[in-house]
């Protein structure tokens, strides 16, 4: 199914999805090509578990893809939670049920040595697309006693990364031959003001950045106020949509977690709907938000409300259709 579209799609590379119209008439199979013809795509988070089972994060997965999804997203410690490293819990998904992923990676845990390691491990073992993130500091997680390394910025690991599509390490050595990283960054649509963000959007797509991930966004002007600046730097933009589970959770949302901004008007909308109807509500909503992104944008990426994947395959499934 391909989006609807006001403007043309762009390709990762940044070219007009005209050049690679040709490739159209062949049904695309990976992330990369279905961003290249400007097919519509679906992506889903699933978060590693904290502990030693993952069977509720597979299952979960299974669901989705059963439901058409076209990626899974794996976090890197989201919120700075300890939980399974996303290298091992993508291994994991690839393995158990046969899904692309989009691997989450922070840089706040770790030094040059070990983001080199990691990254030629990933794609050893089959992981090409990396979102590059530069991770909430420990104490947003309650973990006052650790201290984030930061070694290499955000920035920084796209440009490792773009060295790797290169063939050599960020020394200037060589790695054998050329890497095939699809290299993912985040940007932040709900930044007031916004041009601070523009600026750092410029500097990822010169570090080598093929596409975009946005925050969750909850206000339609703000999406389409970022879209329509955005547009300038001829990336694909996935955005972020999160079905609200209840008034608590928006609340929190709304005063907790950084980057994340929900107007009044929507924190009342689930105020009246209440603790009962409060997951029916943010479904409905995030429909909106879907059929908006439909039109605008090169895809959604789901955030399933504490695991409630089925709510999100629901999703996924009606845009499939």
């Amino acid at each position: 199914m391909r989006a609807k579209s006001e403007s043309p799609a762009v390709s990762p590379d940044g070219s007009s999805a005209s050049k690679t119209e040709a490739k159209a008439a062949v049904e695309p199979l990976t992330f990369r090509e279905k961003l290249e013809v400007g097919r519509f795509v679906v992506s889903v988070e699933v978060d590693p578990p904290h502990g030693l089972g993952a069977r509720r994060a597979i299952e979960g997965t299974r669901l989705l893809k059963e439901a058409g999804v076209d990626v899974i997203n794996v976090g890197d410690s989201p919120t700075a939670k300890i939980r399974m490293s996303p290298l091992a819990m993508s291994t994991l998904l690839m393995r158990e049920v046969g899904v692309e992923i989009v691997m989450h990676y922070t840089t706040r845990d770790r030094n040059a040595m070990a983001i080199h390691s990691d990254m030629v491990g990933a794609h050893v073992l089959g992981i090409r697309n990396i979102l590059c993130l530069r991770g909430d500091p420990p104490s947003v997680g309650g973990y006052t006693d650790i201290v984030g390394v930061w070694d290499v910025s955000a920035v920084g690991l796209m440009r490792f990364l773009k060295l790797l599509n290169d063939g050599v390490d960020f020394t200037g050595k060589s790695v054998g031959r050329q890497a095939s990283f699809l290299i993912g960054a985040s940007a932040n649509l709900n930044a007031d003001p916004l041009e601070p963000e523009l600026r750092l959007m410029r500097r990822k797509v010169e570090a080598g950045a093929h596409f975009f991930v946005t925050q969750n966004v909850f206000e339609e002007k703000k999406l389409e106020t970022f879209l329509e600046q955005a547009a300038k730097f001829k990336r694909p933009v996935i955005v972020g949509v999160l079905p609200l589970a209840n008034p608590r959770h928006a609340e929190f949302l709304a005063t907790e977690v950084p980057g994340m901004y929900l107007p009044e008007k929507v924190r009342e909308r689930m105020r009246k709907a209440g603790e009962e109807n409060g997951p029916k509500e943010g479904a409905a909503m995030a429909r909106d938000f879907i059929a908006l992104c439909r039109a605008k944008a090169a895809g959604v990426y789901l955030v399933p409300s504490f695991g409630r994947y089925e709510i999100v395959a629901e999703l996924v499934s009606e845009v499939q259709r």
